[in-house]
């Protein structure tokens, strides 16, 4: 495809830490390539965070109050604004409010890379909800507002004629929202199996190996898999969040009335992972919910045997199983755990929303 019969889309991104870093970086080095392959040619309009707001400089050197209008008559050239990594945030510009920045860029797509923290939460949420009636399509990788403010997403995004991605919140590069979101339609899906968080994982298999939980956080830490805080991985908690996540795309459920039962890692988990492996089994973190225990998501260790699926994993690997009666489980593993995992995962999606729709295979 020519890069001139590429469609503009602009996007705000908000959030600028690893993985709106990573994304910035990625946009950057394949944007071009993206373009001509996929048909929609991203530019970056503004770059979001708590306290300050960054507009990129239009290529032509051009200033930025009619940026509107200049991307109707220059953006298919791709001669409006770039995909260079911003300069220190002292260069920055003072914060505006989220209208402000969307009718400035004239956005086509919000990216959110907000931390999931309750601290953000509300204001992920509003901005979320702001340009979903603007009919401004969201990708975010944030997971507390889906939690709290699920429908009122979904309905803000029925009102605006907009689109809604969450791949980045549901298991970084690997495709299981997608799964859940369409490619299990119609399959009959009634379980969800899965070993989403991939620091748990490896935890165990450490453990396993003999290893204290201290020593096994430790080398996920120094590998780059863990958190600094790895609290919310081995408690269950994030687990259960991208299961609740999965569970709504894929049986329409609230996701803000999901309840949990989370078992975690913890000091006395050594021994049952030395266990499983001196039986040929597997301890594993497993988020499962069901079709016929509506609005519950479980998180258990469980002993898992060669040929299951979960069992196969290793180091920090992720793998969902979607269990559907008729069509045979259906499963989707491997992906990156990473700020450039998450990224991906988001490129994926501003595409996705961003891309034209097209006819035949297409």
């Amino acid at each position: 495809m020519s890069e001139h019969s590429a469609t503009p889309a602009s996007v705000v991104l908000s959030g600028y830490g690893p993985v709106g870093r990573a994304y910035v970086g990625h946009l950057a080095a394949h944007g071009e390539a993206l373009a001509d392959r996929h048909g929609a040619r991203l530019r970056l309009a503004a770059v979001r965070t708590s306290s300050a707001e960054y507009l990129p400089p239009p290529a032509n050197g051009a200033g930025t109050e009619d940026t509107r209008d200049a991307e109707d008559t220059r953006d298919a050239e791709g001669t409006l604004g770039t995909w260079a990594p911003p300069p220190p945030r002292s260069a920055w510009g003072p914060l505006p409010s989220p209208a402000e920045t969307l009718d400035r860029t004239g956005a086509g797509v919000l990216v959110q890379c907000l931390p999931s923290s309750p601290e953000v939460r509300d204001q992920a949420a509003a901005e979320a909800l702001l340009a979903l009636r603007r009919g401004v399509h969201v990708v975010t990788a944030t997971k507390s507002h889906l939690l709290s403010h699920w429908r009122e997403l979904g309905r803000a995004a029925a009102e605006g004629g907009s689109l809604i991605r969450i791949s980045g919140a549901t298991g970084a590069a690997l495709p299981a929202g997608d799964l859940a979101r369409a490619g299990v339609r119609g399959l009959g899906c009634r379980t969800i199996r899965a070993c989403p968080n991939g620091t748990a994982t490896f935890v165990l298999d450490r453990l396993a190996a003999g290893d204290s939980l201290a020593g096994a956080v430790a080398e996920a830490r120094r590998r780059g898999i863990a958190e600094a805080d790895p609290s919310a991985d081995l408690s269950g908690s994030d687990a259960a969040t991208k299961a609740r996540l999965l569970a709504a795309l894929l049986w329409g459920w609230d996701a803000s009335a999901v309840r949990t039962e989370t078992e975690p890692v913890d000091d006395g988990t050594a021994r049952a992972a030395r266990e499983a492996a001196a039986s040929g089994h597997r301890l594993r973190a497993v988020a499962s919910a069901s079709a016929d225990e509506p609005l519950l998501v479980r998180v258990r260790l469980e002993r898992t045997a060669p040929g299951d699926p979960l069992h196969a994993l290793t180091g920090p690997e992720k793998a969902v199983v979607y269990g559907c009666p008729d069509a045979g489980d259906i499963t989707v593993s491997g992906g990156r755990s990473s700020p450039l995992g998450a990224a991906l995962a988001m490129v994926k999606d501003t595409l996705d929303v961003a891309v034209p729709r097209r006819l035949g295979f297409g």
